[in-house]
């Protein structure tokens, strides 16, 4: 009887019975649920993104003309 076995980083492994080599798209799988993290410095902080559609405290903004007309009153015919 002749076992399986796979090939991994540091060599050929012999599977135990009841156990299938894990598929190259099982392993892309797993990497996905993990969090990317830098190469150079892996504790690093990631910057929020405060530009253009991310912007949330410029799309708060209130309009400058839309401030004036709150300002002043509408005039009475």
């Amino acid at each position: 009887m002749t076992r399986q076995s796979e090939q991994t980083e540091v060599g050929e492994q012999t599977l135990i019975d009841g156990v299938r080599p894990v598929t190259l798209g099982e392993k892309l799988t797993a990497r996905t649920f993990h969090p990317m993290t830098p190469k150079r410095n892996p504790n690093a902080q990631q910057r929020p993104c405060d530009i253009g559609l991310f912007d949330v405290i410029g799309r708060a903004q209130i309009d400058l003309l839309d401030f004036i007309n709150l300002q002043t009153p509408p005039t009475a015919k």
